[in-house]
């Protein structure tokens, strides 16, 4: 039996995409090549692995032993991998992570700083999208790691919590009533704009109260959402985590509610399949540190 690693690797990518075109397409292969490294392994394993269908494929019971065997294989070499690169001195290379402008500067930044302290020689590149494209720049390779709002449910990113949020309301004068859900959707509201997950949080939590937010005005930052307030034109919504030095100032007032919205929580997020290099493992150290 002469079956390389390579070609176990090409079968755990069609097993997890269960699709010959998207393996392909993730290994920056032709499909042609995974379709003939298959019949390879079929050969030598005498065996037959996928069930061909013209919307796919789908793993046999031998192909599904396989895969359960291989993938954890191949977790193992990363790991490995991962450790060894975790050894090594950082005098060059390349940090790349995406993130929304907001988390951006107000959390990603001070890592950002300890980061090039500590590696001076290590070039940083960051990109700003909204979580779904940091998803894509993800999968396409463009970033190694990327900062998203939670929750996300995709087999081939490893997602870790770092942080909580809660999004709250606020005015520039203080106001000592306490507001229901109801009473506040007649109030001049301030959003961000609906393409937001942030938006779309706040917006899915008052529909499942059974109530619609129309905000009088919509905006595409946060730091914009909290000038806003301080000018006085109407109540807005922003993170209240990312908002402490505007509230002490009192530049700002939380309005409170009687059913406040729920916390939130932020994440990094890699693929799974993929070694990391020693820049981003670094920089993870820091987050969870």
């Amino acid at each position: 039996m002469n079956i390389k690693l390579e070609q176990y690797k090409i079968f755990n990518e069609a097993a997890s995409t269960l699709s010959f075109s998207l393996a392909a397409r993730n290994l920056y292969i032709s499909q042609s090549a995974v379709s003939q490294t298959i019949k390879i392994l079929e050969k030598e394993l005498n065996t037959q692995l996928f069930i061909r269908q013209s919307k796919g494929v789908i793993l046999t019971k031998e192909g599904e032993i396989l895969y359960q065997k291989i993938s954890q294989a191949l977790t193992l070499i990363t790991d490995a991998e991962n450790e060894i690169n975790n050894q090594l001195e950082l005098t060059k290379g390349q940090l790349t992570i995406g993130a929304g402008d907001t988390i951006s500067e107000n959390y990603v930044m001070p890592y950002l700083v300890q980061f090039h302290q500590l590696y001076p020689h290590v070039s940083i590149q960051m990109i700003n999208r909204t979580s779904l494209e940091i998803i894509d720049l993800l999968k396409s390779g463009q970033i190694e790691i990327g900062f998203i709002n939670m929750p996300v449910y995709d087999d081939s990113i490893t997602i870790q919590e770092c942080l909580q949020v809660h999004d709250i309301f606020v005015s520039k004068e203080k106001d000592n009533h306490i507001y229901t859900l109801q009473e506040l959707t007649s109030e001049p509201l301030i959003l961000l704009e609906k393409t937001s997950n942030s938006r779309h949080f706040v917006d899915s939590y008052f529909a499942s109260q059974g109530l619609l937010l129309n905000p009088t005005i919509e905006l595409g930052s946060h730091d914009l959402l909290l000038n806003a307030a301080k000018n006085n034109l109407g109540k807005a919504c922003v993170i209240k985590e990312f908002s402490e030095e505007e509230l002490k100032k009192h530049t700002i007032h939380e309005i409170q509610l009687f059913s406040p919205i729920p916390k939130r929580s932020i994440g990094y997020a890699y693929l799974s399949r993929k070694t990391l290099t020693s820049a981003s493992l670094k920089f993870i150290e820091l987050i969870q540190k």
